[in-house]
């Protein structure tokens, strides 16, 4: 049986590789990432400001060093999804590239220990919550996900989980395990653990 925290960990391993941080911690690191269905490679590129002619063979354990580089972004695609990272950053921003009937979930961490989770769609903001704090949703439709979180737990503090409390790094694998299971893929398999792509920035 998977850890309750496996997919948090998961990225953790995987982005801090050995002698890389010593403290590895993906709030201090503003971690971010997006899935987008719905819009190929090259109109992503203008959006996200991408050359695709620097497209290159990269494991998502290899982005930190390049992105120190040269700012590349880990672009990965499985079936009709394609994610980037880092890239998730306000929420206006994840709302409007999804104009034109395009979908995107978001995860950022930020360096003040909080914690966002979005699903746009065509245009709107569907579901917006902490997942540290679900109970206060936003969005057209904040219940939209709920059918697919059974099993997971993402609330911290509250009285009704004193006795089984649920800490930060299980919120963000909840958040990941929900992320998952919209794309109908495997977090792990099909993406942390996978080769895809760096592309660097336009100039």
């Amino acid at each position: 049986m998977q850890s309750p925290t496996y997919l948090h960990d998961l990225l953790v391993s995987t982005l801090f590789t050995e002698g890389l941080d010593a403290d590895p911690d993906l709030w201090q690191l503003g971690f971010s990432a997006i899935w987008i269905k719905g819009a190929d490679l090259d109109s992503l590129a203008r959006d996200f400001s991408l050359d695709l002619a620097t497209h290159t063979p990269c494991h998502l354990s290899e982005i930190l060093d390049y992105h120190g580089d040269d700012e590349s972004s880990w672009v990965a695609e499985v079936e009709d999804w394609v994610a980037i990272v880092p890239a998730h950053g306000h929420s206006e921003f994840l709302r409007s590239i999804t104009e034109g009937g395009r979908q995107a979930l978001g995860l950022r961490l930020d360096i003040n220990g909080n914690a966002y989770f979005d699903y746009a769609r065509d245009g709107h903001m569907i579901v917006s919550f902490d997942p540290t704090r679900p109970q206060e949703r936003s969005g057209d439709d904040p219940h939209a996900l709920d059918h697919l979180t059974d099993g997971l737990r993402f609330q911290t503090g509250d009285d009704d989980v004193l006795d089984d409390p649920v800490e930060a790094p299980e919120s963000v694998s909840s958040a990941l395990a929900l992320i998952g299971r919209f794309t109908e893929t495997d977090i792990a398999t099909d993406w942390f653990l996978a080769q895809h792509s760096r592309i660097r920035p336009t100039s």
